[in-house]
């Protein structure tokens, strides 16, 4: 693998921008009915969706794909941006609200505190003061993740969205101080 491709990366993993040829391996790790629930979205129903996410969402100077090093395969995303109404996370005037997610298989190797670490340098290198974030109640492996890389718990708040029929989902907030 060539590493010149990455923005950031440590030795199991790289971060670089989304590229439309991630878009089956995007497919193939969004698609499962766990992962998308757990961080607020519908699994992908086909690649078409995941080429588009990859052309809309993810098209951003501030969100990366999480690329495993061995294999040079994108299994996760992270990144941040300016907070929405839509997800229930309370920013202060001008915070980013960062976000990621891992491909199943990875779960609980430490992937998203590496990839985590890696964005925080990122975002202390271009000035930022505070990032802020959370999990839902019902993931609390996310929220290690975030106490792993310094965030401190603020309160909760609540997520709620036609995932979950208008449901009201209790989050619990994080923010950390650069």
């Amino acid at each position: 693998m060539d590493n010149k491709i990455f923005e950031m990366e440590t030795a199991r993993i790289g971060l670089r921008k989304w590229q439309g040829t991630d878009a089956e391996a995007l497919y193939r790790h969004a698609s499962h009915p766990d992962v998308g629930p757990r961080a607020g979205w519908q699994p992908h129903s086909d690649v078409e969706e995941s080429r588009t996410i990859i052309s809309t969402v993810f098209n951003t100077p501030t969100t990366w794909a999480i690329v495993l090093k061995e294999s040079g395969e994108p299994i996760g995303a992270i990144g941040y941006g300016e907070s929405c109404e839509h997800d229930g996370i309370p920013a202060l005037p001008g915070e980013p609200v960062v976000g990621y997610w891992v491909a199943q298989p990875y779960w609980g190797m430490g992937i998203c505190t590496e990839a985590l670490r890696l964005v925080i340098g990122y975002a202390r290198n271009a000035g930022l003061t505070s990032l802020v974030s959370g999990h839902f109640t019902d993931n609390p492996a996310s929220g290690r993740v975030m106490e792993k890389c310094g965030f401190c718990a603020t309160g909760e708040h609540y997520f709620s969205n036609e995932l979950y029929s208008g449901e009201n989902r209790p989050i619990r907030v994080l923010r950390l101080t650069l």
